[in-house]
């Protein structure tokens, strides 16, 4: 399994973006071997378009969560669609974020927050 987390780094000390579509990276973790990739978002500085953009891109990356703050309504139908499940979290690192995942411990995100928080 693939989740990915929205971070302001790139390593697992890294504190969680709250932002999912113009997130400065993503950090795409493995929870059952601690392996990660960090994917810098080429989609933070778009006019437009930045949450459909990421979520294209975990789709792309084979990714079945994300854990993030908030999810646009654009972003949060393309991730749907593709089957990624959506966590909220903000206030931790990378590393906390996937240890309460592993718990159960994050609250899934079922409906679009704000576009362009």
């Amino acid at each position: 399994m693939k989740i990915a987390v929205t971070a302001m780094g790139t390593n697992l000390r890294a504190k969680v973006d709250p932002r999912f579509g113009r997130a400065q990276n993503f950090i795409i973790v493995d929870p059952e071997t601690s392996e990660y990739e960090a994917i810098s978002n080429e989609g933070v500085n778009a006019a437009h378009g930045a949450g459909t953009q990421s979520a294209l891109l975990m789709s792309q990356n084979g990714v079945e969560a994300v854990i993030t703050g908030n999810v646009g309504p654009n972003a949060h139908q393309t991730l749907a669609a593709a089957g990624i499940k959506m966590y909220q979290l903000s206030d931790a690192t990378v590393e906390e974020a996937i240890e309460k995942f592993k718990n159960n411990e994050l609250q899934e995100i079922t409906q679009a927050g704000p576009a362009g928080h």
